[in-house]
């Protein structure tokens, strides 16, 4: 009766113990910081008196990696929600353009993955649906590092595509859509309860990558929450309880996100007619034709350099909705 309580105090402690870490971390960022600004001015002194042109391109260095990091501080003390620290649950979902937007999703997944890389987060695929003819129809990746889903909340929405479609035979401009949902994966202290007759439980055949186990067995798990009509699945391990445990911690990150887009007390004040609350337009578009540029719609923030931003370089775009947002918890 009591190993269950031994764990729980186990991964509270762990939480504590990662909490202590990430504060001891910030408050020696801060004394790096002052300690190199302070050697700074002796190095611009030093500049100054013997007008030293080398020196001064390496002052020039040392303070633009300097503000980078204040700035990067800054953004997250922005990230003060709840659920900001946490790994992220990423959904993409192919929305209209046909064989282009299917196309476009995969294109997604591949900028999110470089710039999750780029972090040092981890990246791993939960589920995936392939396209028709080519790319992809949906998938969904857990991330894995401090502030992830603080930094991906701010990707949340409809993103549009405008391209000479490479699928069009007579070379015609596309546009084409491609959602984008990113959950928290809530931790010990924020898991919930869910009653076990709200939902509907079914198993299938994987259908990815797995040699030989693949097709053989029904490892895969899609659970249904029957009050909201939420559907997640995961296929991606070989066990059945394995799947099952990770679609349930989906489903409980759909479900918080949802409770607390609605203002509602409880998750079973959930309801079917409020799963698609908050859906809009799109949030973001990329040109690749005529001209290149990306706009965000929602604070103005553009790129010209569009191959740069699908290579996964859009800190541009989070942190200027951070910083508009304030941190936006949610």
């Amino acid at each position: 009766m009591q190993e269950p309580n031994f764990w729980d105090n186990m991964k509270q402690a762990q939480e504590i113990t990662q909490e202590a870490k990430f504060l001891k971390d910030r408050v020696e960022g801060v004394s790096g910081f002052i300690s190199t600004a302070s050697d700074l001015e002796v190095l611009i002194e030093m500049c100054m008196e013997e007008e030293d042109e080398e020196l001064f391109k390496e002052i020039n260095l040392e303070l633009e990696a300097l503000n980078r990091a204040v700035e990067n501080l800054r953004i997250e003390v922005l990230l003060s929600g709840e659920y900001d620290k946490n790994n992220a649950l990423l959904d993409l979902h192919t929305g209209a353009g046909g064989t282009d937007a299917q196309d476009w999703t995969e294109m997604l997944l591949r900028m999110y993955t470089r710039w999750a890389d780029a972090k040092g987060f981890k990246v791993e695929t939960l589920d995936m649906l392939q396209g028709d003819e080519a790319g992809i129809k949906s998938v969904t990746l857990k991330i894995t590092g401090e502030f992830a889903y603080g930094y991906l909340k701010a990707e949340k929405g409809i993103h549009r595509l405008v391209r000479i479609s490479p699928f069009n035979a007579n070379g015609k401009r596309q546009t084409s859509f491609a959602s984008v949902e990113v959950l928290p994966e809530l931790t010990q202290n924020q898991d919930i309860a869910i009653r076990p007759e709200d939902l509907k439980i079914d198993t299938y055949r994987s259908s990815g990558a797995g040699g030989q186990h693949v097709n053989k067995t029904e490892s895969a798990i899609r659970i249904t929450h029957i009050p909201t009509g939420i559907v997640v699945q995961c296929q991606n391990e070989r066990s059945q309880f394995s799947n099952k445990d990770t679609a349930m911690a989906m489903l409980k990150a759909k479900l918080v996100e949802l409770k607390e887009r609605a203002h509602k007390d409880k998750i079973e004040d959930l309801t079917g007619e409020l799963k698609d609350i908050g859906w809009g337009s799109q949030i973001r578009s990329y040109v690749f034709q005529p001209y290149t540029m990306v706009k965000d719609h929602r604070t103005g923030a553009e790129a010209g350099n569009v191959d740069a931003v699908m290579d996964g370089d859009i800190d541009l775009f989070i942190n200027e909705y951070l910083k508009q947002n304030k941190g936006a918890t949610q």
